[in-house]
């Protein structure tokens, strides 16, 4: 019998990403090709790129690198935003056989024959103009949750982003498709499911290829919320003025939709909201969250903040800090500025010095830390339902509950994947909260 030809993933970026690495993995399976880790000998290495920050540009050749050294004469095909933005740099790496850009890597077994090493990367790439159709995914297999992609690309015009030029123009799957993926992924034993896009709050634009809106992200998310057989849906990030109060209202009272928010800030000052071109302002935010906090007094609340963007003054930053110091938000994910080519604020005034990035960044890591403890102390002694992982790390099983607290107990694998009522007591040192059963149902 002919041995199977093994393929490997890696993947860089977004939740996005996984989402789409998961939909180009099962392709290869239909095509014969058995999935390995990235850790295997493989015949074929397919790594999908990101270019949000600069330090996802120089992970690439770390990981090409990597690739190398389990198999010199593996074929290495590189995907995703980077590779549709810097098609010949990637190409010119050392190793590297196929770049493909955002309207051909869905189509990456077409490109592929004998995976015999090519002296020069090859390139296929389009004008980003043309990536103008959707492409459904989803990501099953890699973990718990499954992450079901709704929208792609973007129309907004922020300053310091490469998104609408690495993915194109906003566009959304069909509400029909979109329940078609969710019921799929119920029907394979998975708890539960997150929404994820580019701007998954514009949903609903270029559904049947045009401008206009068919349905609305409300519109999606009731329907959602009718699907049997999901336990929990999860939003991931949305845009603040895109998140209005009749979805904020149908979450609080939703069969499987939970209450964690990932809201996108990126900076607490109005001036320099203004040169990000970000569509709201400061004020507008304070309102989304004390819209949650009015109907959800237990949800999380995450944040993006971006430091260090040019013109950010210490004066700036430091009204960003005592901004988030103030509000009622449950952690950051915090973003050191990075210059992208051909964005606006690449050519702006007022760089700030890398030392300065790092100090503000490391500002604002604390202040997460704190802010998520405040969170967590907040919820011991409460009952709240838990999705465990299926990674024994250290003797411990991990999960995380409805609103988002990371949870741990002693490792069981019959835990795994499954829904439990639970009593948080008290936080670890590391950080997780420890609980204790108040019904168990293996």
């Amino acid at each position: 019998m002919e041995n199977k030809r093994k393929v490997a993933f890696y993947t860089l970026g977004c939740k996005l990403n996984f989402s789409e690495t998961s939909t180009i993995a099962r392709s290869f399976q239909d095509e014969g090709f058995e999935r390995v880790d990235f850790e295997d000998v493989a015949d074929m290495y397919v790594i999908n790129t990101c270019s949000v920050t600069d330090n996802a540009d120089k992970q690439f050749k770390q990981i090409v690198k990597k690739a190398m050294k389990l198999n010199d004469k593996a074929f290495i095909a590189a995907v995703g935003c980077y590779a549709q933005l810097k098609p010949e740099e990637l190409a010119a790496v050392d190793g590297v056989d196929l770049v493909l850009g955002a309207t051909e890597k869905f189509k990456i077994t077409d490109y592929i024959n004998d995976l015999s090493k090519n002296d020069m990367g090859e390139v296929h790439s389009c004008e980003i103009e043309e990536a103008d159709f959707y492409v459904g995914s989803y990501s099953i297999g890699d973990r718990t949750r499954a992450f079901l992609k709704v929208q792609d690309g973007c129309d907004y015009k922020c300053t310091y982003c490469t998104i609408p030029r690495a993915r194109g123009i906003s566009r959304s799957d069909t509400m029909e498709g979109v329940l078609k993926n969710a019921k799929e992924i119920s029907a394979k034993g998975i708890k539960e499911i997150v929404l994820t896009g580019v701007n998954i709050g514009d949903y609903g634009k270029g559904e049947f290829g045009n401008k206009k809106h068919e349905h609305t992200f409300l519109d999606l998310v009731t329907e959602l919320d009718k699907v049997e057989g999901i336990e929990r849906l999860r939003i991931s990030s949305i845009e603040p003025n895109l998140l209005k109060n009749e979805t904020i209202d149908l979450v609080s009272k939703s069969r499987a939709f939970v209450p964690h928010f990932h809201i996108p800030l990126q900076s607490g000052s109005n001036d320099i909201l203004k040169k990000m071109k970000r569509r709201y302002l400061r004020e507008l935010y304070v309102d989304r969250v004390t819209k949650i906090r009015e109907v959800m007094p237990q949800a999380c609340i995450g944040v993006d903040v971006i430091v260090g963007f040019p013109g950010e003054t210490d004066e700036h930053f430091l009204e960003t800090y005592h901004f988030l110091n103030d509000l009622d938000i449950s952690y950051l994910h915090v973003f050191t500025y990075s210059e992208r080519d051909n964005t606006e604020a690449a050519e702006m005034d007022g760089v700030v010095p890398k030392n300065v990035r790092a100090k503000r960044s490391k500002m604002l890591r604390g202040l997460s830390v704190k802010k998520r403890r405040a969170f967590y102390e907040s919820q011991i002694g409460t009952q709240r339902t838990v999705l465990f992982e299926s990674e024994n790390k250290e003797g411990y099983i991990h999960g995380f509950t409805e609103n988002y607290v990371k949870v741990k107990t002693p490792w069981n694998p019959a835990l795994a994947n499954t829904l439990h009522e639970i009593k948080l007591t008290h936080i670890d040192e590391d950080g997780s909260v420890r609980l204790e059963f108040i019904e168990v149902e293996l």
